[in-house]
């Protein structure tokens, strides 16, 4: 069974910096593409980073530049740095099969910008 289970998050003033981890099981990761996704309140999610296999990254236009996406295949992971978060960037983040796994989705980590 696919679980992906994030961790990080919390709390972070605008401009400021977070990192976000996330852990897969029970899918062949090494070779899975995997991206992250933000959940708004109303339940919409959207794209904002993938990575492939071979480490290629790309980014929705609102985040490029301020994002980065890693992977550590040994451990699973796939981690997301955001750099100069804005307030927009409020929100449940969540990680995935790029593209997602319908089933696949974990609970996520909540991300709250405040000064």
């Amino acid at each position: 069974q696919v679980q992906h289970v994030e961790s990080g998050g919390g709390l972070v003033q605008p401009g400021g910096s977070l990192r976000l981890s996330c852990v897969a099981s029970g899918s062949a990761f090494s070779i899975s593409a995997m991206g992250w996704y933000r959940q708004a309140p109303g339940g919409h999610r959207v794209w904002l980073a993938s990575i492939s296999s071979n480490n290629f990254a790309l980014y929705t236009d609102s985040v490029k530049g301020r994002f980065i996406t890693s992977r550590d295949n040994g451990k699973r992971s796939v981690f997301l740095l955001l750099n100069s978060v804005e307030p927009e960037g409020a929100g449940l983040y969540l990680c995935n099969h790029y593209p997602p796994g319908e089933d696949y989705w974990g609970q996520g980590k909540r991300i709250t910008v405040s000064a």
